[in-house]
């Protein structure tokens, strides 16, 4: 066997490549002491005992007598493993192992006419092997079997039927309660996956009713005023009559959003209804035209078909800058860029001042989120974030407001977002 063959063994064995104790069952602690390895600790006391008696009447029928010092070394040695087989198993069985070949290497032949190893070193040998057959990899488990069989047969034949059982028990066992273990613990991870699960679902579901019961509500009285604000007025302009008329078409239009939203929330099934893009963008602005602002909306490079997640956050992106503009800059002139290069989408939109320019368009009202206490800018920066871009926002000199974003469009680096 050469150096490097047995470094690796004896790394193995430092190392002890065994499987983390599962946590013990409250009633096996008290306080910190872990009642196993305690147990192990009076085996081992007991064993110790137990050996040192033995051989002792074996040393004294068969004259003439070993030392008294040697037979309690004997005995200590074939006793301790025990107390390491919890927290180290493999290094256990290795020491339980070697202390039996010691034990039929040192003792005289005439000690051992009657058994070929002392009882109690192989029930600790025993227990290392079912500490073994637990905790460690299979062919560790297989390896420790066929190890144990080998050396049993070349130091005593006669012993090689006894070393059988001896070893078939305790892995049996062992590997019993290894199958028994893992079944529990799969059993706990589904339950914990189950509960986290559950916990989503009723947080989505809370979500959603209060999305129904306020903002929904809302937008529907909206919807139901401005049909009605025309006929409280003999005579409208028409020009009023058509704001109204947008108001109420915004208004639906958002609903409907919001009521496919609540869908999503309310379910785990996967949202099938499409979702905007960039391609709606003309859409979008003739929207904002009838919001107050004007819009001028410009392409550049060569358009190419977007992942679903980036399109949808690019038209979001753009829709909450023209929002913040005719919230707070009304009758600006607002000017869209989409731009298309390389491996990126880039997002420019700025408006002046306006005629009334207020909150983000305002230099120093201004606030992250499009007002105070808004979120509007924050969330771009999450969804941009999300995709792995950058996004810069702020006021501009001349009182205005501009955003810019870069969103890549590669595969792999982004997420669809509902």
């Amino acid at each position: 066997m050469d150096v490097d063959a047995a470094r690796r063994i004896v790394t193995t064995f430092m190392t002890d490549p065994a499987n983390a104790p599962p946590p013990r069952h409250p009633r096996l602690r008290y306080k910190q002491y872990d009642l196993v390895e305690v147990a192990d600790v009076i085996v081992a006391l007991i064993c110790f005992a137990s050996a040192n008696s033995q051989l002792a009447n074996a040393s004294s029928r068969h004259p003439p007598p070993v030392a008294a010092a040697t037979l309690v070394l004997v005995a200590f040695v074939t006793s301790v493993p025990v107390v390491l087989r919890t927290r180290f198993p493999l290094t256990a069985w290795g020491a339980s192992a070697l202390t039996l070949i010691g034990t039929a290497v040192l003792l005289p032949a005439r000690m051992q006419s009657s058994w070929a190893y002392p009882p109690s070193a192989e029930v600790v040998y025993g227990l290392c092997l079912y500490a073994v057959a637990v905790r460690c990899k299979p062919r560790i488990v297989l390896g420790v079997a066929v190890l144990t069989e080998l050396g049993a047969a070349a130091i005593e034949p006669r012993s090689f039927a006894g070393a059988f059982f001896l070893t078939a028990i305790p892995l049996l066992l062992g590997v019993a309660v290894r199958i028994w273990r893992n079944g529990e613990r799969r059993l706990a991870e589904q339950e914990r996956r189950h509960s986290g699960e559950r916990a989503l679902l009723e947080e989505r579901q809370r979500i959603a009713r209060e999305l129904h019961d306020v903002v929904a509500h809302h937008m529907s009285v909206i919807a139901i005023q401005a049909e009605a604000a025309p006929y409280k007025t003999v005579d409208p302009p028409p020009e009023l009559v058509e704001c109204f008329g947008d108001i109420r078409v915004s208004a639906l239009t958002g609903l409907s959003e919001l009521r496919r939203v609540l869908g999503v929330l309310r379910t785990d099934r996967p949202d099938t209804a499409p979702r905007p893009g960039l391609a709606d963008l003309t859409a979008l602005i003739d929207s904002a035209g009838n919001g107050g602002v004007s819009v001028t909306a410009t392409t550049s490079g060569d358009p190419v078909t977007l992942p679903e997640g980036v399109d949808l956050s690019a038209y979001r992106i753009v829709q909450e800058a023209l929002s913040n503009a005719m919230r707070h800059a009304p009758g600006s002139h607002v000017t869209v860029r989409v731009s298309y290069g390389g491996d990126q989408v880039g997002l420019d939109i700025r408006n002046d001042a306006g005629s009334r320019a207020v909150g983000v368009a305002a230099g120093p009202a201004a606030t992250v989120g499009g007002d105070r206490g808004g979120h509007g800018i924050i969330g771009m920066r999450e969804r941009t974030a999300m995709l792995g871009g950058s996004l810069d926002a702020g006021p501009t000199d001349d009182g205005g407001f501009h955003v810019s974003a870069i969103l890549p469009i590669s595969a792999g680096r982004y997420e669809d977002d509902a």
